[in-house]
């Protein structure tokens, strides 16, 4: 009787789901990871950038036609402070969601596996899955937001060094033009991957 009890405990089949459950948490945590890593790697940038930001050193030359007005200064600080909040946001729910998940993980004594000659203790986390997609759903479009307002503040920047736009520098444009296709494909390409895994 007690024999055959352990061996529903220790059946395959349970076994597959704490598996499972195991490996969908730790996939969680590495995503919320790597959404804190770059988000604090774009969060110094910014914090740099706000601070060692000098507008009134330019290549323009004496060209006044070309010299960016004050409105052009005044959004570049407000795009970077405005990117500097949404990154911290991004990063703030991420946190939030790991120390959820960490916080919540049942630990059975006996459940050890040896792994490379290590304990690795095998712990599984009762968290609602709609609110951690939810949450890292929330999370991932604060870094959309980010960088998009990171752009703008490039943007900004590159007229007020080389000139504005309706100036028609070409180093201007020359400047311009990727971070107006490349980071807003990207950024297509990454909204477009978390919606598919938030529906899956």
């Amino acid at each position: 009787m007690l024999s055959s009890f352990l061996g529903l405990l220790s059946s395959p089949e349970m076994s597959d789901v704490s598996g499972r459950k195991i490996t969908t948490t730790r996939i969680h945590i590495m995503a919320l990871d790597g959404i804190v890593n770059v988000n604090s790697l774009f969060t110094l940038a910014l914090f740099l950038g706000i601070t060692s930001t000098n507008t009134n050193n330019t290549l323009i030359g004496d060209d006044a036609d070309c010299a960016a007005g004050t409105s052009i200064s005044e959004g570049l600080i407000a795009f970077h402070v405005y990117s500097f909040s949404s990154f911290l946001f991004s990063s703030l729910i991420a946190l939030a969601l790991k120390n959820v998940i960490n916080l919540s993980k049942d630990v059975d004594d006996g459940d050890v596996l040896n792994n490379n000659n290590n304990n690795w203790i095998h712990s599984v986390a009762k968290i609602n899955t709609v609110v951690l997609r939810l949450g890292t759903l929330v999370s991932a479009f604060g870094s959309v937001f980010g960088c998009g307002f990171l752009v703008m503040a490039l943007v900004d920047l590159v007229q007020i060094k080389l000139g504005t736009l309706a100036c028609g520098s070409p180093h201007t444009f020359a400047a311009v033009a990727p971070l107006l296709v490349l980071v807003p494909t990207a950024l297509l390409i990454y909204v477009i991957l978390v919606l598919y895994a938030f529906t899956r």
